[in-house]
């Protein structure tokens, strides 16, 4: 959708204040890694409001319910946009997307959003979208090109999906940005390590296949690998008790913790108390978990897929292994753990990378500006914000 002032509130709107950007996604922790980005974006905003700055607002497009209920969110939704439009004091729309049925949600948002003259710039998360598009019939790839046609600008997390929306989705280069996630500071430094004290090992995300779960409890019951004094905690939603009856199997029962969902507070104190993050996923866009783990100087193995290898490096900030080798992620972590100073490294390497690249002030800086060049505003800026990162044209 092009920029033009048709498309924004009138002067006096913008003059009486009260202006404000819908951020569109699932408002419930079922949104995953989606809801997280979006939900960093509202704790962002500061107190103090500047008289030209709009306020950030979530528009749940899907709620934690049925298919029944989802629908019934959606169309409330949409009813919101309406009131927004109406009222004058609407700037825009900034649309988080994944693939599957998010593409579908938030497809009818953007289209809505056209139809009512309301901007929207389009955010893809989706790290398997380019799979799911191209197993799409024909008519449905291209109702999805005319989609994505709509936006002001989308936005994506690195170079492949910036090269997939321009080559498969058809979207103008130029209307294609990267900006990286960024994640909160930690509120308080980890605590020193107890010489005595076992050495932690988290998983945090979905419990499933792509994540890489069994590779990982596979990995710890090979012989030979020595699991004395090692605590392995597995937190997130999904296939929780296929898993535990997994590890029980394996005989992981006195090592592996099931933690179950978490929600921010604990997923910090899981963190704080981690020596090593592992990640095995197949599939990947950047996951938040990693940058977490950048943030509170946390070790990394993961496996070098979607964009992480873009934005870390092997043996600086974080250890690699391939998808599907048990046998590398067993080596990765006993190498870790006999090696401290290595551990110690790793942890602090990607600190500095957390604060040179992927801090939530930078990060809401560079959603800002996106915001103020296609809606005319932008949200309250974090007080300590830094100048935004570079991104691609």
């Amino acid at each position: 959708m092009p920029d033009t002032v048709g498309s924004l509130p009138s002067a006096s709107a913008a003059a009486s204040g009260g202006r404000y950007i819908y951020i569109a996604c699932p408002w419930t922790p079922v949104g995953g890694g989606m809801y997280k980005v979006a939900d960093y974006l509202i704790q962002s905003q500061a107190l103090d409001t500047p008289p030209d700055a709009a306020k950030l607002r979530p528009l749940d497009t899907r709620g934690g319910g049925s298919a029944v209920a989802s629908s019934w969110v959606l169309l409330t939704a949409l009813a919101k946009l309406v009131r927004g439009r109406i009222s004058g004091h609407l700037a825009g729309v900034h649309v988080n997307m994944a693939e599957r049925l998010s593409l579908v949600r938030k497809s009818v948002i953007v289209v809505a959003c056209r139809a009512l003259g309301i901007p929207v710039v389009l955010h893809l998360h989706a790290a398997q979208l380019h799979h799911f598009f191209r197993a799409l019939p024909l008519a449905l790839q291209r109702l999805t090109r005319w989609v994505f046609s709509l936006p002001a600008s989308v936005v994506v997390l690195g170079a492949g999906a910036r090269r997939f929306v321009i080559e498969e989705l058809y979207v103008p280069a130029q209307r294609v940005e990267i900006i990286i996630n960024g994640v909160p500071t930690p509120a308080s430094p980890r605590p020193a390590r107890s010489a005595a004290a076992p050495w932690r090992v988290l998983f945090l995300g979905n419990l499933s296949e792509r994540k890489g779960v069994s590779d990982l409890l596979n990995a710890l019951a090979l012989p030979g690998f020595d699991a004395s004094r090692l605590e392995v905690a597995l937190a997130g939603g999904g296939d929780i008790a296929g898993y535990q009856a997994k590890a029980a199997d394996l005989g992981l029962g006195d090592m592996v913790k099931f933690e179950g969902w978490c929600d921010q507070p604990k997923v910090a104190r899981l963190m704080a108390g981690a020596d090593v993050l592992v990640l095995p996923s197949y599939d990947e866009g950047l996951p938040l978990v990693i940058l977490e783990a950048l943030a509170h100087g946390v070790a990394v193995v993961c496996t070098p897929v979607g964009e992480i290898p873009a934005v870390l490096s092997d043996g600086v900030n974080a250890c690699f292994v391939e998808p599907g080798d048990v046998r590398g992620i067993a080596a990765a972590l006993q190498k870790l753990l006999c090696e401290p100073q290595l551990l110690e490294d790793l942890g602090r390497n990607g600190r500095t990378l957390y604060e040179r690249q992927f801090s939530l002030p930078r990060f809401f800086a560079s959603v800002a500006r996106v915001h103020r060049r296609h809606f005319g505003v932008a949200g309250q800026p974090m007080q300590s914000a830094q100048p935004p990162l570079e991104t691609a044209p």
